[in-house]
């Protein structure tokens, strides 16, 4: 399998659109409070965070088309509902959110100016990048994702080999790998595959490139390309946290801790590197979720040009609304709507990468049928109600670790492709 140039622009920038402010804010905090279970707790977080993101850039790679795709051997309806509940949480909690975090770690500590000022300016650059869409993957591939993996890999490596003898302190996790897993959903990667892996296709397409078997081997190559990337970012900020889990209370914020880590790494330096890295993170992850929602509406209402740029401008719009608000509550706000959509995204996914075989159209209704009922028990707990669906949970495998809809999906995948090759014979 051979990378050239046009491998590494494109993954890179897929690279940039993934990596926003919940890539760079989690990882250290979850390997503080991990301790030395933070191999555990990685694996749990790179499986959500990488691992799913990763076959849903294949998935694109294998059906070239939009979102809509994703859903419709469910039916197209569904399908249509799908899509527009990812799009408004995705411009509605992660988009504002990068903004939330550029005004709280890059611009407040220094000119101490409002997040009003701070998410206008922010989301009217982002507008700019938006309206020339056609040269998205050039500038973040090029340009901006190189600088982005050089500062976090540089607080990394100092931070790892500035260590001499690392005392890493016990766990606060009782189950690493799921408390990883669920941390992970906060990146938003999963939905952000199947946002932005759209925009990687529209690009290649708005430059010419028509052959399917081309363009598949591009995108497979630029999202392995991109999960590396992530791999090497979560992993390396993760086992920082854990070794400086002396130096800090677990109660530390996340911004803090990033900030902190940055100033023990890079010294006073680190902090203004720390602006920019956070600046840039953010802003590339705004900009291929406008354009991922910009491109899907422009195609719903049949290529209007209007539809694209009425979208996008109501997005920033949005994002200047809700980037008013800090990132605690953000990242609190959009945990039931995680625990309602991700279940439903993951197990997309994963049907279309399966072969065509294993996933005919009964398949795609049943197993998400199910997916979306059994996750409705992780939903009521997130909003408060967890007394009214114990007796449920207590019964499911994983009911109680936030996962009540894995076994049951699972099952029904194996089930109900038992029954069709029975039926066959």
């Amino acid at each position: 399998m051979k990378f050239n140039k046009e491998t590494f622009v494109a993954g890179f920038a897929l690279f940039s659109m993934f990596f926003g402010a919940g890539n760079l804010m989690l990882p250290p905090l979850l390997g503080l409070k991990a301790g030395d279970s933070w191999t555990m707790v990685t694996i749990g977080f790179v499986i959500s965070a990488v691992i799913i993101p990763l076959l849903g850039i294949f998935a694109h790679a294998k059906l070239q088309g939009t979102m809509l795709d994703f859903a419709k051997k469910v039916s197209p309806g569904f399908s249509l509902i799908y899509c527009l509940l990812v799009y408004v949480i995705s411009i509605a909690l992660p988009s504002p959110r990068t903004a939330s975090v550029t005004h709280e770690m890059a611009i407040q500590p220094f000119f101490g100016t409002s997040s009003l000022l701070t998410s206008s300016v922010y989301f009217a650059l982002v507008l700019l990048f938006v309206v020339n869409r056609s040269k998205i993957l050039g500038l973040l591939g090029k340009f901006l994702s190189p600088i982005i993996f050089i500062v976090v890999l540089s607080i990394i490596c100092i931070g790892i080999f500035s260590t001499e003898v690392p005392i890493i302190g016990p766990s606060t996790f009782q189950t690493p790998i799921i408390s990883g897993l669920l941390e992970g959903y906060q990146t938003f990667d999963a939905i952000g595959a199947v946002v932005v892996g759209g925009v990687i296709i529209i690009s290649l397409k708005l430059k010419g490139e028509d052959s399917y078997e081309k363009n598949r081997n591009l995108i497979i190559k630029s999202g392995i390309v991109a999960g590396l990337g992530l791999f090497i970012i979560y992993a390396g900020m993760i086992y920082n946290g854990a070794l400086f889990s002396g130096d800090f209370d677990s109660e530390v914020g996340r911004t803090e801790l990033l900030s902190e880590l940055s100033l023990k790494t890079l010294g006073n330096i680190g902090k203004v590197l720390l602006s920019i890295l956070v600046g840039l993170a953010c802003f590339t992850t705004a900009v291929g979720i406008v354009t991922g929602t910009a491109d899907f509406m422009k195609g719903v209402v049949g290529g209007s040009q209007k539809a694209y740029l009425v979208t996008a401008v109501v997005g920033c719009i949005l994002g200047i609304v809700m980037g008013q608000f800090d990132v605690h509550y953000i990242i609190n706000v959009a945990v039931p709507a995680l625990m309602l959509i991700y279940p439903i995204t993951i197990i997309l996914i994963l049907l279309n990468v399966l072969p065509e075989q294993l996933t005919p159209p009964l398949v795609f209704k049943t197993v998400v049928l199910v997916t979306i009922l059994f996750s409705i028990p992780d939903f009521l707990v997130s909003i408060g109600l967890k007394s009214v669906v114990n007796p449920i949970l207590d019964i499911l495998p994983l009911g109680h670790y936030s996962l009540a809809w894995l076994a049951p999906s699972l099952i029904t995948l194996i089930l109900v492709n038992f029954a069709l090759v029975v039926k066959r014979k």
